[in-house]
């Protein structure tokens, strides 16, 4: 991201009703110049919905949308410097990869060489040299969302919108085209802004995050800030997952009021020596408990602790022993962690409410 004093995309006062529903409930957002920002909520959250703002398909109920200290709020889709790529490509299967790239150059006007030289360069971007000759039916599914990213680069956009343009792929080759994309951007410089519901890949994949609930931006940060640092227990638990306690339950455990969360890596598992104040990491907090679930997930195993003082909590182990368990399920087994991985949660007002 550049120190350009005026972001590329700035909303304020930003909200958007259908009817009674209100999908949008006030976002004031800042994204700047050259940076890869991800837009993460559950179905539902008004995520998409701003985005569609962004690109001029729904006009705002109240606020406004800048574009590169631009007001664009009332303007159409073609009249703003934006692109987006949708999840299912919208590829013209009649067309070569070639005349799919060049053909919003051709709407434009653009003379047949130009065309063919951008084309050219944006395929290059999306590593497609040599590819302009085929059909999108003869190829991968990777390799139509990046002719699908290649068509919205060529018109060199300040910035380009991404409506979860991963989700129609499987699982490894999502994960292949979540570092391809990252690079992309790298190279080419622009702003991009990524919808999704994937926690993992907006983590993976983004300079900040913006986690949406219910309409609102619920927190913006880095994806390390998001994940170590939640600002609410929306946050704590929708971003991978994480053992919130609070209350009658926050004192039992932790001896203090509030609310907290302990995410389930931080936590170290050990066999129950029948001790008390026995813990299992040197300067921890331990508390006993009773394993209900194991969960084998390949690379780590998930166990479920139904704890002597009240709840549950979750710990996630690494498989570093050829996958055997550290625990089964009933044992009698000891959790610890150090002070310093338990993170005190803001309470909101709604959250106050709700309780």
């Amino acid at each position: 991201m550049t120190d350009s004093p005026t972001p590329a995309i700035r909303l304020t006062g930003l909200r958007k009703s259908f009817g009674a529903v209100a999908a949008v409930t006030g976002v004031d957002l800042e994204i700047g110049d050259g940076e890869f920002f991800s837009m993460l909520g559950p179905s539902g959250s008004g995520k998409t919905t701003v985005l569609r703002m962004i690109a001029g398909f729904e006009l705002p109920t109240a606020g406004t949308v800048h574009l590169g200290g631009r007001d664009v709020t009332r303007l159409a889709p073609f009249e703003r410097d934006v692109n987006t790529v949708f999840q299912d490509y919208a590829l013209f299967p009649h067309m070569t990869v070639r005349e799919n790239v060049e053909y919003g150059l051709k709407v434009r006007g653009v003379g047949r060489s130009a065309r063919r030289a951008r084309a050219a360069e944006a395929l290059a971007s999306v590593r497609l040299d040599g590819f302009g000759d085929r059909r999108p039916s003869a190829m991968s599914g990777g390799q139509r969302q990046r002719v699908a990213l290649a068509r919205a680069l060529v018109n060199r956009p300040r910035v380009l919108l991404l409506d979860e343009p991963l989700g129609a792929l499987d699982l490894k080759l999502r994960e292949q085209m979540q570092v391809e994309l990252k690079a992309i951007q790298r190279e080419v410089g622009i702003t991009f802004v990524f919808v999704t519901h994937d926690q993992d890949e907006a983590l993976t994949m983004s300079d900040r995050v913006a986690v949406f609930e219910s309409g609102r931006i619920a927190q913006v940060g880095t994806p390390a800030e998001v994940y170590e640092r939640p600002a609410s227990s929306f946050v704590a638990g929708f971003v991978g997952t994480s053992n919130v306690f609070t209350g009658e339950v926050a004192r039992g455990l932790l001896g203090r009021d509030g609310t907290f969360s302990i995410r389930p890596e931080k936590i170290d598992l050990s066999p129950d020596s029948g001790v008390p104040g026995a813990v299992g990491l040197p300067g921890a907090v331990g508390l006993p408990g009773v394993v209900a679930e194991v969960v084998y997930a390949g690379p780590v195993t998930r166990y479920v602790i139904d704890l002597d003082a009240g709840s549950r909590a979750v710990v996630v182990a690494q498989n570093r022993h050829h996958g055997a368990p550290l625990a089964a399920r009933g044992d009698h087994v000891r959790l610890s962690w150090h002070d310093e991985h338990v993170v005190e949660i803001p309470t909101s007002s709604k959250e106050t409410a709700d309780a």
